[in-house]
């Protein structure tokens, strides 16, 4: 997975244009009843209504750039999720990602810290993401995984795999057979 460079100094309108956008939007659906028709209304147009049917998100929520986001159906995210999403953030079908939860794509160089650094997250289907967690750009998290609360994911989990701690390690492995598959 390449790295993507890019220079805060010099971003290109659109994606400036992009951000401003994103920033209203995330206000206002942090300010609106969260079970009203209202407020998925405008969380479907934060993320462009790439949002699978079935899909859950609970404010407040919080990303930078929502067009490059694309969340699967019978996605469940709680409140209090934060996502840094210049590298792109793809989460599958049936991933619950519990409340206060950070997705980072992006981060910046050490040296020319102007410098945004990119990678892309993948979720993979049927993935459990525990509470007050932080996904570090470039992981992918394998179908079925389960990341423990409060953990610190640094590199790919293995599908069925239990990770946990800060960074996150291997615990053990879930018996794939034992596994439900999220609703089709």
């Amino acid at each position: 997975m390449e790295e993507v460079r890019l220079d805060t100094r010099n971003m290109p309108p659109e994606r400036v244009a992009e951000v401003r956008r994103c920033a209203e939007l995330c206000f206002k659906i942090n300010h609106t009843p969260p079970t009203s028709p209202e407020c998925r209304k405008l969380i479907d147009e934060l993320f462009q209504h790439t949002l699978g049917e079935g899909t859950v998100i609970h404010p407040p929520v919080f990303t930078i750039l929502g067009d490059t986001v694309r969340i699967g159906r019978n996605v469940t995210i709680m409140n209090g999720f934060h996502c840094m999403s210049a590298g792109g953030l793809t989460i599958e079908d049936g991933v619950m990602i519990a409340l206060n939860c950070t997705v980072l794509t992006n981060n910046h160089d050490v040296y020319e810290r102007a410098v945004i650094t990119c990678k892309p997250v993948r979720i993979k289907r049927n993935v459990w993401i525990g509470a007050n967690a932080t996904i570090l750009p470039g992981v992918t998290i394998g179908e079925n995984a389960v990341v423990g609360a409060g953990s610190v994911v640094t590199k790919d989990v293995p599908d069925n795999a239990v990770v946990a701690g800060n960074p996150a390690r291997l615990i053990r492995f879930l018996d794939a057979e034992r596994l439900a598959s999220p609703q089709e």
